[in-house]
């Protein structure tokens, strides 16, 4: 029989705890501190901690919309990829003679930035030029002379360039482009992630996904943190890193509709400078609809957002939750929340003795 629930308090939810799957772990943050636990080779839970900055956290961006969106940035950036590197060490503990957190991991990270840039912005916008071209809602930039008489005369280009193309102003023709752009770019996201689910490394980090999602919310329903408790929660989280993915697309597209279609160069100059601003708008928007789940019209909206966290999520078995609850307890502990006599997770183990047991 499963232990009863207790309510909790209305006003002991004081931030909004979030977190990501890791190799064969969950990385939990909150005001003060992230924690990450990892299931290692042997089946024990090895648990690293960090604190945060008062500043970034706790301070007047995290108080101020839209640049509190920022945050949301570091977190993807910053924190996961040093709580991924730092998995990927424990989960290959006794396997293989190699550290994630030295050379390897950081150039591994920047080739796979560089990458990605490539793929899920310069495609994009590439792609839906040249889209854009064909369908006719903008044309190919020709040189303009002038003859003897004054007149000018159009001189078309000897070799077609798709991407030389005459800018569009504010408009319906530059609203569709930009729509096109934002569909490339959401279906090469659907793709990457279908694929990745469809490995078995994949589909293990997105269960651990699914486990984070299944103990915020248990714990956000005022639910005991148990396996079996937390278990019976949703595997979606309207917070979701999937969701703010989706909703990044939704809003560039209205966001560049508003500058039009620039010239190619500056076009992706500006998909570049204006992630931070994409970034706080989709924050916001998440942490709207986040607080108003109640009204029918929010939940009608976040459906395709929902939807899509079916691809990044599988179904955790209770070994997987218990680590996502430990890793959210030591969170939770260091927030004075959870007291150590009852949290009844294991001793963080430091970075130095782990080092030492590696020797």
């Amino acid at each position: 029989m499963l232990p009863s629930t207790k309510k909790r308090e209305a006003g002991e939810l004081k931030f909004s705890y979030g977190g990501q799957a890791v190799i064969e772990g969950v990385m939990m943050r909150g005001a003060h501190s992230m924690a990450v636990a990892v299931r290692d080779p042997k089946g024990e839970i090895v648990i690293h901690e960090q604190p945060l900055s008062a500043r970034l956290y706790r301070g007047r961006i995290a108080r101020t919309p839209f640049l509190r969106g920022l945050i949301g940035l570091w977190d993807a950036l910053g924190l996961g990829i040093r709580a991924l590197m730092w998995s990927a060490d424990v989960a290959l503990d006794e396997e293989e003679d190699i550290s994630f957190n030295g050379p390897i991991g950081w150039a591994t990270i920047a080739v796979s930035l560089l990458i990605g840039v490539g793929i899920f912005f310069l495609l994009p916008t590439a792609a839906a030029t040249g889209i854009g071209n064909l369908l006719g809602l903008s044309t190919v930039a020709h040189e303009i002379v002038v003859d003897a008489e004054g007149n000018e005369v159009a001189v078309e280009p000897q070799v077609s360039n798709f991407l030389a193309y005459e800018a569009l102003p504010i408009g319906l023709d530059a609203f569709l482009i930009n729509l096109i752009e934002g569909v490339v770019q959401l279906s090469i996201l659907v793709v990457y992630i279908w694929f990745v689910g469809r490995t078995n490394d994949g589909r293990r980090i997105f269960a651990y996904h699914g486990a984070e999602h299944k103990t915020i919310n248990a714990y956000e329903a005022g639910d005991e943190l148990l396996p079996e408790v937390v278990s019976r929660h949703p595997i979606e989280h309207p917070r979701c890193g999937t969701a703010f993915l989706l909703t990044v697309v939704f809003v560039s597209v209205m966001l560049f509709s508003l500058i039009g279609r620039p010239p190619f160069a500056l076009l992706i100059l500006s998909r570049v400078l204006f992630i931070p601003v994409i970034a706080g708008v989709a924050y916001e928007f998440l942490k709207y609809t986040a607080s108003n789940l109640d009204k029918a019209w929010i939940r009608f909206m976040i459906q395709p957002n929902l939807a899509l966290q079916h691809l990044t999520t599988n179904e955790p078995s209770l070994d997987m939750i218990e680590v996502a609850i430990v890793s959210f307890k030591r969170v939770l502990l260091s927030e004075g929340i959870e007291q150590a006599e009852f949290a009844d997770i294991a001793e963080p183990r430091s970075d130095a003795a782990a080092s030492q047991e590696n020797a």
